[in-house]
This record gives structure tokens, C-alpha cells and sequence, in this order.
């Protein structure tokens, strides 16, 4: 066995050579054996050792070199700690016992205090170079999946991906595995989880047709801009395109409604695949990712090596726009005496609420939101007209059009909002604020570009704009009671029955007003969606989910599903019409199995 002797750190912070069977000392061998020379109790020796190295400062106030230089000495410490945090080498008695013998080892100041928590093992793994070991393709992938930090995966299994389901029964306590009942609701569930928690949707599913069911959500997922890493089990490389049973070009297939993809058919790129496809589909504008691995690729032995840093040359992301884009944008807005703020789905992805209630607040400008953006702004705010377009309000409608500046932030200019593009606000100035440069200047010729990140545009814009009211702000009465006038003329109705039936609007504006704005609402698509996005209210972000760019019938019952997943503690209730019903109604049967 390979004992090693190592400087290691004492709880009075002196640096000392392991040796002997002192107290204050340590005898440390390596992961392959977990013993020591004096015998002593490996369980006792692990967590004192740890407890040692947290005692010479507090975690949180240390930083990332000092974690490195306090822990990479004690390699073996933290495979042992690695072991128990990943569920590989080590089974969950053993972590119990390893949590119960840190309280009751070796002596230390406040011990409960310095036990570690599941995010510091975590961290400590990544910081230190215990990221390469020998494992097989699919512990490699799902090991890399823990360490983004996945808790559910919705997924339907076959053939070729099966060996990833066989590494999942040793991360039962990491990993909830959500077992669908088709493909397609597995990734209409992922959207779900994502739009509700923030977090990247995670699916799996097998090689050919279990593939291919993806695609519609794939599109989905691009068209609204949602986090989504779809993983797909593909043949053995050694029969990729030999028409092998069940293969599929789903890289090819999908290319088109990806925001990336990968084929991987050697196992030590399996976690390096992983990190860049969590990293494009969560930055930028997000988006869905597919990783297809092949078979052999996942039962093969391989180095685990998992990426510190991603480099990726030919995939920036601007964040910061430009100084002299804001200093123009901000003089228009001063200038401008028919403002209207003109708000996208993308102020929600930013998390950019609290900066637009403030530009909002400061400009004193109307405010539309689009299908994709509802609770973005609250509905009760007295600058809110509603949702623009073919579905929209009178005033929202009429604002854009009689508009002569549009402050357009992270919208798109689809054409279910602006109609015909030639008549759309023919007398306005356009502020474009995305992310995506490809949108800026698409549909609609623009006056001033803010290309970056939301939040980051909105902290920089606002200053700017505080500055320029200063010396000079136009009077928007005339202007704000001509729109708040439309709105109160001409506001959102329906038809009531004579005949003592129900109209499905007041339906769905009732169970708004009994399950209240902390709710969550999915909806299908058609007609019964636009009835609630019009007569639901809506005052907070991820509270309303839909199907946006792509139109998906058979969204709502497995994109409720996960939402609920994606944020439990809230009530999600799922609106659908009977045509999109039909399409996923066997998900119900997923929710009550899983006791969603």
C-alpha cells in the first residue's frame, strides 16, 4: 500500500510532518486502502482531519488559492470526502457514519460548526485535482452531471442508453429520475422544471425514435429561449451509419433546432462535453443543447478528467454594452414625448425585473408585455397596458402604433405582435436591448442597439437616463392620458351566456382570482391560451408558462409537471383544451406515480 507522508495542517495552524500516533498528528495513506500505520479508526482520522483543515479559517471567508493550499495535501482526505459526497466508492451508511464520527472524533472548536456541508464537498472536489480517475463512459457522465449541480432528470430508457441508467442506481441519493411516458413529454417537462426554477431542464432518452420524439421540444426549447441539455443514447460508434437497428442521425436531425449538439463516441470526452453543453445552453440567450453519446463510448473504461475552466474561441458571449449605446439611448429617451417600453421574454431570463420596474419608475413610460413576458411587470401597475398584438389590448396595440420611440427589451418583433412590418409603429425610433445579436435588426431597422446582457444594460442605461431627465425632461401628460384613456374605454371582456352555462373565460379569470397570483399557469395552445394570458392576472415572474414561438400542442400536462418539479412549494395548475389533452395526457400518470 502507498502510504504517504505530507505536510497537513494542525489545529493550532503550525505545518507538520504526519508521523507517530500523537493526537495533533496524522498518518494518511491513499484511496486504494483507507488504512493507516497506527491502525486508528480511518472514520475518526478522515473527519478530524478535515475538521483540522477547516479550523485554521472559516470556509467562507477563504479563498479559492487557500481552499487549494489547506486541502491539496490531503488528497486522500478529500477522495474520502469525494467518495462519500459522489455515492461511488462509498455507500450511504458510510456517510452517515462519516457525519456521525466528525461530531465525536478528534477534539476542536465548534465542531457541529466546522462539519462540512454537501456544497463545500462539492467544492472542495473541484478545486483540487481530484477531478481525474478511472471510471466508465456513464459514471463519467452522470459523475458530471452531479457536479453541475442536477437534482432531476426526466427520462425514458433504451437500449443504447441503458448503461447510464445502470451508473444511476449508485447516485439514487443524488439524482431523482423521473420516468416519463413518451419523449416528448420527458422534454416539455425539462421546459417546465427550467422556466420555474431557473435551473438547466435535463432529459434522456435512447437512440433512434427515442431521439427523434425529442425533436419537438428541442424546437420548442430554441424558440422561447429555454434552458435545455437533452443527452441521447446513440449505437456503438463502430455502427454509426451502417443503418444499425435504432440508429438515427439525430445530430444531423437536430442541428437545425439546437442552439448546439454533440456526437461523442471516445469516453474521455464525455465530461467535457457535458460542462460546454450546461455552459451554451445556460448563457447568452439560452437555449436546448443535445449530447449524443454512443454506446461503446459509455461502457468503456476511461481517465475522468473533468474541465476546470471552458474555453470555447468560438463562442462569446457579450455581456456589458457599449458606453456610448447607452449615452445615445438615454437621449433619446429624454427626448422621446410618446415613449412606450416595449418588454420580451428575455427580461425574465436576465432576472432583470427589479431594473425595469426602476426604468419604468424614472422614464414614467407606458409598458407592454408580450406573451412570453406576462409577470415580467406587474398587471396591477398603473403604467401596465397589457399584451400587445393580434391578442392583445386596445391600448397596448394602439400605444406601439402611435409610439415614437420604442424602448424594446428583450423582445424580437414576432410577427403575432407587430402584424405587418411595414405598417408596424411606422413613426417610432427603435432601442433594441438583447443579448442575441443576431435579433437586433431582424424584423425591424434599428435606431440604437444595446447588445449584452439585460440586467447589466438596465444597471448602465438607467444612470444614464437619470442624468439626461435632469437637463432636460419632456411632459408626458398628454401622452399618458391619451393611453390610460384607451385602456379604460376599451378594456378586456366576454360575452356572458344567457342560458346559465359558463363562458370559458370567466372560467379561467375565476380560478385566477381563487388560486391567486402565487400560482403557477401552463397552458396548452390555442385558443384557450390567449383567454389566459388575457384574463389571468399576473403580478411575479415564472408564474406563467407556454408554449411562446413554436406553438406545441400537448405542452401544458407535462410542462406543469415539471414546473411543479421546478418549484414545489407553489400550486401549478395546468389549462389545456381537449385537442392538446389528447396529445400528453398519459404524463398524469407520471405525476401520480411520482406523487407530482
Amino acid at each position: 500500500h502507498c502510504t504517504f507522508k505530507s505536510p497537513i495542517y494542525n489545529t493550532d495552524n503550525s505545518q507538520s510532518e504526519l508521523s507517530g500516533n500523537k493526537k495533533e498528528n496524522y498518518q494518511l495513506q491513499c484511496d486504494s486502502c483507507f488504512t493507516h500505520s497506527n491502525n486508528a479508526d480511518p472514520l475518526a482520522q478522515a473527519g478530524s482531519a478535515f475538521r483540522m483543515c477547516k479550523g485554521v479559517k472559516q470556509w467562507k471567508d477563504m479563498t479559492p488559492e487557500e481552499k487549494r493550499r489547506i486541502y491539496a495535501p490531503n488528497a486522500n482526505i478529500i477522495v474520502m470526502l469525494h467518495s462519500c459526497y459522489m455515492g461511488n466508492t462509498i455507500d450511504k451508511k458510510f456517510t452517515d457514519e462519516y457525519f456521525t464520527e466528525t461530531r465525536h472524533a478528534a477534539p476542536g472548536p465548534d465542531i457541529e460548526a466546522m462539519q462540512p456541508t454537501e456544497e463545500e464537498l462539492r467544492d472542495v472536489c473541484l478545486s483540487t485535482n481530484l477531478t481525474k480517475r478511472e471510471t466508465t463512459g456513464a459514471f463519467a457522465l452522470i459523475d458530471s452531471l452531479v457536479r453541475h449541480g442536477v437534482k432531476h432528470i426526466f427520462g425514458y430508457p433504451g437500449g443504447a442508453i441503458m448503461p447510464i441508467y445502470d451508473a444511476l442506481y449508485d447516485y439514487n441519493d443524488k439524482l431523482k429520475h423521473i420516468l416519463v411516458r413518451h419523449e416528448q413529454g420527458g422534454i416539455h417537462a425539462g421546459q417546465g422544471y427550467a422556466r420555474t426554477s431557473g435551473n438547466v431542464g435535463v432529459v434522456f432518452a435512447t437512440s433512434g425514435p427515442g431521439a427523434t420524439n425529442l425533436v419537438t421540444g428541442l424546437a420548442d426549447a430554441l424558440m422561447d429561449s429555454i434552458p435545455i441539455v437533452a443527452i441521447t443514447g446513440q449505437v456503438a460508434s463502430t455502427h454509426i451509419g451502417t443503418d444499425a437497428f435504432q440508429e438515427a442521425d439525430i445530430r444531423g436531425i437536430t442541428m437545425p433546432v439546437t442552439k448546439h449538439n454533440f456526437l461523442v463516441t471516445d469516453p474521455a470526452e464525455i465530461p467535457s462535453a457535458v460542462a460546454q453543453a450546461f455552459h451554451i445552453a445556460s448563457t447568452g440567450r439560452p437555449g436546448a443543447v443535445l449530447v449524443d453519446v454512443a454506446k461503446d463510448a459509455l461502457t468503456t473504461m476511461t481517465d475522468f478528467n473533468y474541465p476546470k475552466n471552458i474555453n470555447l474561441p468560438g463562442y462569446k458571449v457579450i455581456t456589458e454594452p457599449k458606453a456610448e449605446s447607452v449615452r445615445d439611448a438615454a437621449a433619446l429617451i429624454a427626448s422621446s414625448k410618446q415613449p412606450v417600453l416595449y418588454i420580451g421574454g428575455g427580461i425574465i431570463k436576465a432576472e432583470a425585473e427589479k431594473e425595469l420596474a426602476k426604468l419604468a419608475e424614472i422614464t414614467g413610460a407606458p409598458v407592454v408585455n408580450t406573451l412570453m413576458a406576462r409577470g415580467a411587470f406587474p398587471d396591477s401597475h398603473k403604467q401596465n397596458l397589457g399584451m400587445p398584438g393580434m391578442h392583445g389590448t386596445v391600448a397596448a396595440v394602439t400605444a406601439l402604433q402611435k409610439a415614437d420611440l420604442l424602448i424594446t427589451l428583450g423582445a424580437r418583433f414576432d410577427d403575432r405582435v407587430t402584424g405587418k412590418l411595414s405598417s408596424f409603429a411606422p413613426n417610432a425610433k427603435i432601442i433594441h436591448a438583447d443579448i442575441d445579436p443576431a435579433e437586433i435588426g431582424k424584423n425591424r431597422k434599428v435606431d440604437v442597439p444595446l447588445l449584452g446582457d439585460l440586467k447589466e444594460s438596465l444597471k448602465a442605461l438607467i444612470p444614464a437616463v437619470e442624468k439626461e431627465l435632469k437637463k432636460s425632461q419632456p411632459d408626458l401628460t398628454p401622452w399618458l392620458n391619451q393611453v390610460y384613456g384607451w385602456r379604460e374605454n376599451f378594456p378586456l371582456g366576454y360575452d356572458h351566456p344567457t342560458d346559465g352555462s359558463l363562458s370559458p373565460q370567466f372560467v379561467i379569470e375565476r380560478l385566477g382570482q381563487i388560486a391567486g397570483p402565487e400560482a403557477i399557469y401552463v397552458a396548452g395552445v390555442g385558443q384557450h391560451q390567449m383567454w389566459s394570458s388575457q384574463f389571468l392576472k399576473f403580478e411575479r415572474s415564472r408564474s406563467w408558462i407556454n408554449s411562446g414561438g413554436l406553438g406545441t400542442m400537448g405542452f401544458a400536462v407535462p410542462a406543469a409537471m415539471g414546473a411543479k418539479v421546478g418549484a414545489p412549494d407553489r400550486t401549478v395548475w395546468a389549462i389545456d383544451g381537449d385537442g392538446c389533452f389528447q396529445m400528453t395526457n398519459q404524463e398524469l400518470v407520471t405525476c401520480a406515480l411520482n406523487d407530482i
